[in-house]
């Protein structure tokens, strides 16, 4: 599986960044430029998800976004699990939106 770190995916210049936590999740507080595709609606919405550039995949600590991850490669795209989370992307000052930013 392809993992990058919070440190690497805040220096790409606008990457594709699907949150798949559940939408209250969600909304109390997620990376900046994320969309919420909840990892229980993944398989119903694959068909929204871009597969002409690469597709960054986080979660909270990183077990939802590994198993997103692994479905979307198994799919044809090229997806990239985000190691840490949302928990590791806000402890390392990254930008935020929602409820707790």
């Amino acid at each position: 599986m392809n993992q990058i770190t919070v440190d690497q995916l805040a220096a790409l210049d606008e990457p594709v960044l699907i949150d798949v936590r559940e939408r209250d999740e969600f909304a109390a507080s997620h990376a900046s430029g994320a969309v919420n595709v909840p990892l229980s609606e993944l398989q119903s919405r694959v068909d929204e998800i871009p597969t002409d550039a690469p597709v960054h995949v986080i979660c909270q600590a990183g077990g939802r976004s590994a198993r997103a991850t692994d479905f979307l490669a198994q799919s044809g795209i090229q997806a990239i699990d985000v190691a840490g989370g949302t928990t590791a992307w806000i402890q390392a000052g990254h930008p935020t939106e929602g409820g707790q930013s």
